[in-house]
């Protein structure tokens, strides 16, 4: 039975579906003013492990994950940029799926932009004026009022007066409370805005998820998930705003089970742009094959925070690269898993536990040690089977040991130029010119370039 761990309840209990076999998952995705990051690419990788576990555990599953093309950021950039906020987020969001795919992540079942619920928000905003627990403000914003909903700060475990004494910003005089948020936004001169019942604007950026989520999924859903920083105010307000819309007499539940991935830690310090320490996905890629990236995210535990370093994605790397030995020499298979071994028993029961990819991958390298020693290929498939549930081990071995393990620049040596060397080593050999064929390996072997010679030729991998 898969168990979750539920920040709403703050334990791990046997996850079951409101109505199986049916799943629902929503996922905040992205707010595209600028390229994914590698805070938003664990989040991608978290919840791809999520959804295929998920899939291959039997559940109809319906997954949807955001798209956030209109806030205070992405207007801000557009108007820097000298660009149309389309022109702008149809770029980004572009970057992002080019990103996802070089990631090998799957395409959510739906992918909401908020610009089109913009009915669904102000229909929501609607009930909840009509609950009592909005008020347009003097300024012309509409406003949550936190205090007449009751429960608010159970996501976050915050209290009302804990919150109020952390409160460091300057409050909008407007508002009744310091801790009431936006719900609807008056639109401010030459920023777009839609028509509303409160005035032309725009929405708050908590009433998106809400309106998407609950339109796509229903008012009771199974999971909802993001990253750590997401938990408040953002998820706690989703909270808020969906359960209060309800009518009265309805049971106030919103989403059964709530996760959450830890940060991404740079020399344990959390990745950010203030402190100067913030990598684009792009830039990562440029130095690191895809799925290395992939297995660097993957191999820690989604809730525990993950550092990023030069050593730490070489030793992935490295890691990702046994795996691979491994296989080489047997062929692409798209073998299902045999759940009734012992290898993939392991596997399964590591998933079942809050997703619990370091073990899962354990099973992966004891599987590969077996490997080395049997060279069975009914093992290779399993292991190619069982990787695939992570997202990994898709390709040829002996393709991905001769263009990825190697150094963060792929090696001083393209393919064409080792099999070249090889080609003058292998003329220099008979013409028993061995200090010339030494002088080549040794060559090669600088570049991180392993030469395994046989009876039937000469081989290579990247050291």
């Amino acid at each position: 039975m898969l168990k979750i761990y539920n920040t709403l309840t703050r334990s791990k209990t046997t996850f079951i579906p409101i109505a199986p076999p049916k799943v629902g998952l929503y996922v905040c995705g992205m707010t595209v003013y600028d390229y994914c990051h590698l805070g938003h690419a664990r989040v991608m990788v978290v919840f791809d492990i999520v959804q295929r576990w998920l899939r291959a555990s039997g559940y109809q599953l319906t997954y949807v994950r955001n798209i956030t093309d209109i806030d205070d950021k992405i207007i801000k950039r557009a108007a820097e940029n000298g660009e149309s906020i389309a022109a702008l987020t149809g770029r980004f969001i572009h970057a992002m799926d080019e990103d996802a795919a070089a990631l090998g992540i799957e395409k959510p079942d739906a992918e909401p932009r908020a610009t089109d619920y913009i009915e669904d928000m102000q229909a929501l905003i609607g009930r909840l004026q009509a609950n009592g627990l909005a008020y347009e403000a003097s300024g012309g914003d509409v406003n949550f009022s936190v205090r007449k909903f009751p429960g608010y700060g159970r996501l976050s475990g915050k209290s009302l007066e804990d919150l109020r004494a952390g409160e460091r910003v300057e409050v909008d005089s407007a508002k009744q409370d310091p801790l009431d948020f936006v719900l609807w936004k008056r639109a401010k001169e030459d920023e777009p805005f839609w028509k509303s019942p409160w005035g032309a604007g725009r929405p708050g950026w908590h009433i998106e998820c809400s309106a998407m989520s609950t339109h796509l999924l229903g008012e009771h859903f199974d999971i909802h998930g993001g990253g750590q920083d997401l938990q408040f105010p953002h998820h706690e307000n989703e909270i808020a705003q969906s359960e209060g819309a309800l009518p009265a007499g309805h049971p106030r539940h919103f989403v059964n089970v709530w996760m959450h991935n830890g940060f991404v830690r740079v020399d344990n310090e959390k990745m950010s742009k203030s402190l100067g320490n913030f990598f684009t996905v792009r830039e990562v890629l440029k130095r690191y094959d895809p799925e290395v990236v992939r297995f660097f995210i993957a191999r820690a535990h989604y809730r525990s925070p993950l550092n990023y370093s030069d050593q730490h994605l070489d030793d992935a790397r490295g890691a990702l690269t046994r795996l691979y030995t491994a296989l080489k020499g047997f062929p692409v298979t798209a073998t299902p898993p045999d759940w009734n071994s012992p290898h993939a028993a392991r596997f399964r029961d590591s998933l079942d536990d809050d997703f619990n990819t370091p073990e899962a991958m354990a099973a992966l390298f004891d599987m590969a040690g077996e490997l080395n020693r049997t060279r069975s290929p009914e093992l290779a498939a399993q292991l190619r089977a069982l990787g695939g549930l992570l997202g990994l081990l898709g390709r040829d071995g002996d393709a991905f040991l001769k263009t990825v393990a190697g150094s963060t620049d792929a090696g001083a040596q393209t393919p064409e130029q080792i099999e070249d060397l090889i080609a003058q080593r292998s003329a220099a050999k008979k013409a028993k010119n061995f200090a010339e064929a030494d002088t080549i390996r040794k060559q090669l072997a600088d570049a991180g370039v392993i030469l395994e010679d046989s009876p039937q030729g000469t081989t290579w991998r990247r050291a």
